[in-house]
């Protein structure tokens, strides 16, 4: 008989895997079954202000578990792969939290356990669930932009590093936990948006820099071990001739960039706010979308549509088999890869080719001392 319910664990219930609980209360079709973290006050504070009963400080006991549908792993970036792959070979489905993984290697290695377990791998990536990525998606799919040539990934803040200006926790903020800074936090929304929308290219060769300039808080410095970057500029460069530059900031002296955009031949387009740009006999036109209206058509005439109005409705809806889960894993993979390649860039003081960041990758993965049995 099929399920009507999928029973999803969480483990690691901080700030993230608080909200992730949030939005799984508002899903009919999921069901929390149980909440795990290392933090035992932390755990029976979330547990009890959200009436989840079944809770786990240890990770492996919590796999045992053969009720447990799936898994929501909202730990530090260098915690992914190893839980992730974890879960995977006690033969649950995944969700995970972005970016995949510290590092392109583990990343790698978790999307290979996908493929060798037939487990589902899930990974946030929010912005492909927005109205602007869907309504985009139907023009370039259609044609309209013709010959895509290039892309910017575009993500600012003036002031927003975490735990040194102001919020999170200092794990954000150093290579040993976090793998990596602006890139990796909040680059991977906007370079894994560009990707998904242009057919995920294979990518051929990067280069790039990254920076850490502006001032902080000595105090939280020294306390934080701060390692990473607040500022990664790249430019990639795909098969075919497609390029994309990035430019990610935590913290710069300037005004907002503005939106990710999309070059073709006949059109481009601006993400955010949502405009097609072409030309039109013998005019230039820039058009604006009701995205209020296609909203609303998609959750009453086209109501499949609601199986991707975000991403843990979708990895549940998925499950279910209501729809095809999203190639998450391989897009998340990918963006992965130019992000490693945009270090390893700065590291070495040149440009490198796909086939180096593979060459160069390592494991940063973290030894979990409540995985094992």
């Amino acid at each position: 008989m099929a399920k009507d319910k999928i029973r999803v664990a969480v483990i690691g219930v901080g700030i993230i895997g608080e909200s992730h609980l949030q939005t799984y209360q508002k899903i009919p079709e999921a069901e929390i079954a149980a909440i795990c973290d290392i933090n035992e006050e932390r755990l029976n504070d979330v547990g009890d202000r959200y009436g989840i009963a079944r809770r786990f400080t240890h990770i492996g006991k919590l796999l045992l578990e053969d009720d447990i549908d799936a898994v929501d792993v909202c730990l530090h970036n260098n915690m992914h792969a190893p839980v992730s792959i974890a879960v995977m070979r006690a033969g649950k489905d995944c969700y995970c939290e972005k970016p995949m993984a510290g590092s392109f290697y583990d990343a790698c290695e978790m999307y290979k356990v996908m493929e060798e377990t037939g487990r589902k791998l899930h990974i946030q990536l929010a912005f492909l669930y927005s109205n602007e990525t869907k309504a985009a998606k139907r023009f370039i799919d259609a044609g309209d932009l013709g010959h895509l040539y290039h892309m910017r990934s575009y993500g600012f803040r003036r002031r927003g590093r975490p735990f040194v200006d102001g919020y999170a926790r200092k794990e954000f903020v150093n290579t040993v936990t976090s793998g990596g800074g602006a890139l990796f936090d909040m680059g991977v929304y906007h370079i894994s948006q560009l990707l998904w929308l242009a057919g995920l290219p294979e990518l051929e060769r990067v280069s790039g820099h990254t920076y850490a300039e502006i001032a902080m808080d000595e105090g939280r410095r020294r306390e934080s071990g701060y390692n990473v970057e607040e500022l990664g500029v790249g430019l990639a460069t795909y098969r075919g001739g497609l390029s994309m530059d990035i430019l990610e900031s935590w913290a710069v002296h300037g005004r907002p960039f503005p939106s990710s955009v999309m070059m073709g031949s006949e059109a481009g387009i601006s993400l955010n706010p949502l405009v097609i740009h072409s030309r039109k006999y013998g005019l230039e036109t820039d058009t604006t979308v009701d995205l209020g209206q296609m909203d609303y058509l998609a959750h009453t005439v086209y109501a499949d549509t609601a199986h991707y109005d975000n991403s843990q409705q979708h990895w549940i809806h998925a499950l279910l088999g209501k729809c095809e889960l999203l190639p998450t894993a391989k897009i998340a993979l990918e963006t992965q890869r130019v992000q490693e390649g945009i270090y390893f860039s700065e590291r070495l003081g040149r440009e490198v080719t796909s086939e180096e960041i593979e060459a160069l990758t390592k494991s940063k993965a973290l030894e979990i001392p409540n995985l094992a049995l």
